[in-house]
């Protein structure tokens, strides 16, 4: 867990500042979000090929659409 110290001159709104961004960069915040509800394999693995598919679909559009630009 990130903990800033607090320097002799430093207002509370610093330190919150400086906490927050600590959090973000060590990426806890994030893990803690991602873990917060039980996700099964299964149920994982459907989500990732969910994105995927989706990943594939739009890289289709956009080759397509540079394909009718340079008709």
């Amino acid at each position: 867990m990130p903990r800033p110290e607090r320097e002799s001159r430093d207002g509370l709104e610093n330190l919150l500042r400086r906490f927050r961004r600590e959090l973000s960069e060590s990426g806890q915040l994030r893990d803690h979000r991602r873990k917060r509800f039980f996700v099964s394999k299964g149920e994982s693995l459907r989500e990732k090929q969910r994105k995927a598919a989706r990943r594939r679909r739009h890289r289709e559009m956009r080759m397509q659409q540079r394909e009718t630009r340079r008709g």
